[in-house]
């Protein structure tokens, strides 16, 4: 087939789901055709049929039809010095190996359908001295503020990679909830599959883990806590606090029995990745926080939450 490319699975992207990886260099193809390209055997890993759950691993040889109008523009050529100062301005943390950043809700990790904007795009303006820009390693959902994590090379890239998909560094978030938990602190245990547009618990699900401390509570009707992901699930903490019967505020797919919005508070979902503990790969320690928004501050003083740990 004339126009055939192969491309080689880099490091940074060991672990990644094939249709994942697509979303992010191809973002213009649609999930309905990348599935009939898979299916026609247009599109191969290392010569074999796959599917879109497929993991890659680095190394990996993807076999690709000519995709040209569905591949991703170059992000340096769309970034304005408003971009860039934009960008800038997230940087919480930097030192040889990695950024950190402080994601506002509504900013996406990466592109998609309707989503132009997002980290991805901005990574060029975070080179700093280095020639390359640095590596997306993990990810938090669109809605969810806090810490991103960015790998300044490919031995650090390698290493955070590795970290996450072992769960070796401990995530804290601060979700403000509907309800309070009947115990102050405790884990919830129970696996969580993909079923319609949400993840559901379920005896064929994935094991899923989360800790969790209530901080504050204000007559039971609100509470503050902080929840630790001791796996990597999608929507694993909106999903547990559902089921917890403590569905986080602003939540507009896991919000119980019940949507609720208030007019005193922004409509936002109140989930902040707070804190990321990397003691285990610096040998020292090395804790970093990112502040809450002004938006998740304002909403804990109206109701006389204390946010400050």
């Amino acid at each position: 087939m004339s126009g055939v490319s192969v491309v080689k699975i880099k490091s940074e992207d060991d672990g990644i789901r094939l249709n994942r990886w697509f979303l992010r260099e191809y973002p213009s193809l649609s999930l309905g055709r990348l599935q009939k390209l898979l299916r026609t055997k247009q599109i191969k890993v290392d010569g074999k049929k796959a599917e879109t759950s497929t993991r890659l691993s680095a190394g990996q040889e993807l076999r690709l039809p000519p995709l040209d109008n569905e591949k991703a523009v170059k992000s340096e050529q769309n970034l304005s010095k408003n971009d860039i100062d934009y960008i800038l301005s997230l940087v919480i943390y930097k030192d040889k190996d990695i950024i950190a950043l402080n994601k506002p809700s509504g900013l996406a990790v990466q592109g998609g359908t309707n989503t132009t904007r997002h980290v991805d795009g901005f990574l060029e303006a975070l080179k700093f001295e280095n020639n390359e820009k640095p590596k997306l390693v993990h990810r938090i959902d669109k809605e969810t503020s806090g810490i991103l994590l960015l790998a300044r090379n490919r031995k650090a890239a390698d290493i955070l990679t590795k970290a996450f998909r072992e769960h070796s560094l401990q995530k804290t978030y601060l979700a403000l909830v509907r309800g309070c938990p009947q115990q102050s602190s405790g884990e919830i245990k129970l696996p969580l599959e993909k079923i319609g547009e949400k993840m559901e618990v379920s005896e064929n699900g994935k094991k899923a883990l989360t800790t969790y401390e209530t901080l504050d509570n204000v007559s039971k009707k609100y509470a503050l806590l902080a929840a630790s992901p001791q796996t990597g699930r999608t929507h694993q903490i909106r999903a547990h606090m559902e089921v917890l019967g403590c569905p986080i505020l602003g939540d507009n797919k896991y919000y119980g029995t019940q949507r609720v919005r208030l007019k005193e508070v922004a409509d936002k979902l109140y989930l902040h990745a707070y804190k990321i503990d990397l003691t285990a790969i610096y040998g020292k320690k090395t804790i970093i926080c990112a502040e809450l928004p002004e938006y998740f501050k304002e909403a804990c003083d109206f109701f006389g939450l204390e946010y400050r740990k």
